[in-house]
Formats: structure tokens, C-alpha cells, sequence
């Protein structure tokens, strides 16, 4: 028997829950900084959280459902854009990849917020290193791959009856 509507989407609230834990996890007591895609990246997966957790505690019928579903599946799509233009930006050699910018910090309290933003989406030098990789892939991989299943579960949201 599937679950239902308001179950999967408390599933999806605590799965990005989840991953944020684990991106916390690997700052703050492995000490991987995270450059600017990744905190881009963080950004989509709590978006998809909230929109999962409003989700639950509204427990829409059919129309509403679709829409939370296809909001959803929307921030997974640009969150698997974001992870892979790092997989590409880390797949460059390294004469070819992008100068090492200023950290988040800096960025935020020195720029305006377009060009702050700007930076943040575009990624730089920081964002070509891979610091850690399990079974070949980095975690910019791995968070491709949570969007892929975000996106998956948010689309049979949309369209189970």
C-alpha cells in the first residue's frame, strides 16, 4: 500500500531535513567549507523542505496537492541546475577553472545583494575543488542525485490519483 498525500510529504520534509543535517554535519564537524553553489544549493533543498512541510500541515485535496507538487518539482529542477554546473565546474581541468573568489562572508557583507547573488549562482575556483567523493562521486554529485529523487517523488505527487 503507498502512503498518502500528507505522509509523503512529511517523507519529503524530513528527507530535505535530512540532507541539510548532513551538509551541517560535514561543516561543521568534518570542517568541508561550503563554497557559494553549495550554500545555493542548501538554499533549494530547505525551499523544497518548506514547501513539503506546508504541504503536510495544509493537506490539500487534488488542485492543491498539484500545486504544492508542481512548485516543488520546480525549486528540484533549478536545484539540479545548480548541482550540475558544479559537477561541471569541478569536471574542468584546472588551468581552465574559474578563479578562487572571496568567501561567503565577504561576499555577503561587501557586495550588493544583485552582484552577491550574481556570484552565489555563478560559482568560482572554490567551487572546482572536490573535497571529499564517495563511490565517485562528489557531494555536488550526491546532491544531483537527491534532486533527481526530490524531483521524482514531487512529479508522482503531481500526478498519482
Amino acid at each position: 500500500m503507498l502512503p498518502n498525500t500528507r505522509i509523503t510529504s512529511l517523507i519529503l520534509a524530513l528527507g530535505c531535513l535530512g540532507l541539510i543535517l548532513t551538509g551541517l554535519f560535514m561543516q561543521h564537524v568534518l570542517g568541508f567549507n561550503p563554497c557559494a553553489l553549495c550554500i545555493t544549493q542548501r538554499v533549494f533543498i530547505i525551499a523544497i523542505g518548506l514547501v513539503a512541510l506546508l504541504a503536510f500541515a495544509h493537506n490539500p485535496q487534488s488542485r492543491g496537492r498539484r500545486t504544492y507538487a508542481l512548485l516543488g518539482a520546480v525549486l528540484a529542477m533549478g536545484g539540479a541546475y545548480f548541482a550540475n554546473h558544479h559537477i561541471w565546474l569541478q569536471s574542468l581541468p584546472a588551468d581552465q577553472a574559474p578563479a578562487c573568489g572571496p568567501g561567503l562572508e565577504y561576499i555577503i557583507d561587501n557586495f550588493p545583494l544583485q552582484d552577491a547573488l550574481d556570484i552565489l549562482l555563478r560559482g568560482d575556483g572554490n567551487c572546482a575543488d572536490v573535497i571529499w567523493s564517495f563511490m565517485g562521486l562528489s557531494i555536488a554529485g550526491w546532491t544531483l542525485v537527491a534532486f533527481c529523487g526530490l524531483l521524482l517523488i514531487n512529479l508522482w505527487q503531481l500526478w498519482r490519483r
